[in-house]
């Protein structure tokens, strides 16, 4: 900074100091959200929730008594209208299957491959019951966030073909379990179970049909 004007050295330091009241604001409601509840949390929950979800939200199931013993695989199809104005349906596409492969052989993933459509679906979960109903405040903003990223992974993918534009797409889960050693004598079933959410429609503003 010594090699810049006074006017850039100003401004390089009112940069500087932007990023880093963002990078300790950021921590701070990090920290806040993993911390055990307390007065701040009490008076500024939902301040604390709206920057954290869904982008930061942080898992800790890895380090709990009883791990994640069951593989879930979101998968979405689409309805298309193709360039010569027919529709049709795509067939399943395994969104999470895409990043496996992307990160199989990677050594350093990044952290949309590992944990975007992840943390997208747990999101979803969270903010709806078994038959779909939202339970939270943030129960659209879920949907929303869902639906951008697979319409995203739908049209980077060419699933519309050369012209055609996504109307509607419907999303789901394969859940499996995951193979028991043979020393337990409780072995687990390793049908898949499906959970098929509503088609829902694509708005033009995110490319869908006009």
């Amino acid at each position: 900074m010594a090699a810049l004007s006074p006017r850039y050295q100003i401004a390089a330091a009112l940069a500087l100091a932007v990023v880093a009241v963002t990078v300790c604001a950021h921590l701070g409601m990090v920290f806040l959200h993993v911390a055990p509840s307390n007065t701040v949390t009490k008076a500024h929950g939902d301040a604390i929730d709206d920057w954290i979800y869904p982008e930061f939200e942080q898992n800790w199931k890895l380090f709990a008594p009883n791990p994640l013993q069951q593989n879930i695989a979101v998968q979405v199809r689409a309805d298309v209208r193709t360039a010569d104005g027919s529709s049709r349906t795509t067939g399943w596409f395994d969104l999470s299957a895409q990043d496996g492969r992307a990160i199989d052989g990677n050594l350093v993933p990044s952290h949309t491959q590992q944990n975007e459509l992840r943390r997208a679906w747990d999101f979803y979960l969270g903010s709806h019951d078994a038959d779909d109903r939202a339970v939270g405040s943030r129960s659209a903003l879920s949907e929303e966030y869902l639906r951008r990223i697979v319409v995203g992974r739908l049209e980077r993918g060419g699933a519309a073909g050369e012209g055609g534009l996504i109307e509607r797409v419907q999303v789901r889960s394969r859940t499996t379990n995951v193979p028991t050693p043979p020393w337990v004598s409780d072995q687990v079933t390793s049908r898949p179970v499906y959970r098929v959410l509503p088609w829902w429609s694509v708005p033009a503003a995110e490319g869908g049909a006009r």
